[in-house]
């Protein structure tokens, strides 16, 4: 609080009458945590690696290890779904991408990772504008099913009225509503937002529902029927959310605020919502640090990307890349640096944490003593931003 006296023309002494106290803003801005920013800290147990049991289900799909791969076209389609799912994890196609606007995604896809730095923008606009077809979302649903895998679907809010029942009709296992930023309650003046209530009541699958990161919001949507809440407003290494619109909350606090919804969710009605990160882990320390925050499962997007499976080719682009008024993301390259396998369960051939992300994960959760991912999620965490660079001073000259 900021204070400031009036003086009087008669009087050095200020009466009450002539004391003003000014409220600003950043008297009460309050603290917030990313990746780095914390730690983990040990206890007094420890387990062996072997032991660690990283499965669950998920609205209602068994999940071998926590690990979902993001709805973006350079990340999901048919085959990399199904190379996942081998893997223990799951997929998410996006609804509104190339595999259901295109017969032949795979052109236009090597269009797009291959076109000039300045030439990009304006492709990915030519490429979205063709309409979505909904034979070749049935087709590709079908597909994902013929690699073994579920097969999980997203769509931002207006399209999902429109693909939800269709969707579920064609087998369908799991549909995310997905935008932005999710609230319970959209306001609009020139059409009838989509009400979620109705929506997940209607629907025959489990529909979860993505982004917040707030826990009254996030609470709201798991009163409104919510199978499981996706956290995360421009996190991601191909969003620019955070640059174009100035909004977003570092990933440490979103989570452990959704969690908090989750776990008071729980108490009062004895239904379990899982909190699924979603965003900004790029190393094995991260996905460790986004658990014991809360997340009972973390989607994963630019790291995956680099995978010899990922239709990408080497790159990666967010969902509102090609917005033609206001994108917020780009095209980036990240590469293509080995097999799925090989990133997620290694051998890795890098030190930088990058690779073997769930060895890296369940290391981790063993040299704490956590088990199971519950355990995981009640491990203590610490400020500690200097754990980045303490005597790493040999690291960053090399």
């Amino acid at each position: 609080m900021i204070e400031r006296t009036g003086i009087s023309s008669t009087t050095d002494t200020p009466g009450p009458a002539q004391r003003r106290v000014f409220h600003s803003k950043v008297d009460t801005i309050r603290p917030t945590y990313g990746f780095e920013d914390v730690s983990l800290a040990p206890g007094t147990d420890t387990v062996e690696p072997s032991d660690v049991d990283l499965a669950q289900t998920l609205c209602g799909i068994d999940l071998a290890i926590p690990i979902l791969a993001s709805a973006m076209d350079a990340v999901v389609d048919a085959r990399m779904a199904g190379a996942l799912a081998r893997l223990g994890g799951l997929a998410i196609l996006n609804l509104e991408g190339v595999q259901t606007r295109y017969d032949d995604p795979d052109a236009i896809l090597e269009r797009l990772a291959t076109a000039a730095d300045g030439d990009v923008q304006e492709l990915l606009g030519e490429v979205y504008r063709q309409p979505i077809r909904e034979e070749l979302i049935a087709a590709r649903i079908a597909e994902i099913h013929a690699t073994g895998s579920k097969a999980a679907v997203a769509a931002t809010p207006g399209a999902a009225r429109r693909f939800g029942p269709f969707c579920a009709e064609h087998g369908a296992d799991l549909f995310l509503v997905q935008s932005q930023v999710s609230s319970a309650r959209h306001l609009a003046t020139e059409y009838d937002p989509l009400s979620l209530a109705d929506f997940t009541r209607y629907m025959p699958i489990p529909v979860a529902v993505g982004n917040t990161t707030n826990a009254e919001a996030a609470f709201a949507l798991m009163e409104q029927g919510a199978a499981a809440v996706f956290v995360g407003v421009g996190p991601g290494a191909a969003c620019t959310t955070r640059e174009v619109l100035g909004i977003g909350i570092p990933q440490v606090t979103a989570i452990s605020d959704v969690a908090a919804a989750r776990d008071a969710f729980l108490a009062e009605t004895g239904r379990y919502v899982p909190v699924v990160a979603d965003g900004g882990m790029r190393r094995g320390g991260e996905l460790a640090k986004a658990i014991a925050a809360g997340a009972d499962a973390l989607m994963l997007g630019s790291p995956l990307a680099r995978a010899e499976e990922a239709p990408g080719r080497g790159t990666n682009w967010g969902m509102a890349a090609p917005s033609p008024t206001l994108p917020r993301g780009t095209r980036i390259k990240v590469g293509t640096v080995g097999t799925l396998e090989r990133i997620l369960l290694g051998p890795a051939h890098v030190t930088d944490g990058s690779e073997n992300l769930v060895g890296a994960l369940r290391q981790s959760m063993a040299a704490l003593g956590a088990r199971t991912i519950p355990e995981m999620q009640r491990v203590e965490m610490v400020y500690a931003p200097s754990t980045q660079t303490e005597g790493k001073s040999w690291q960053r000259s090399r």
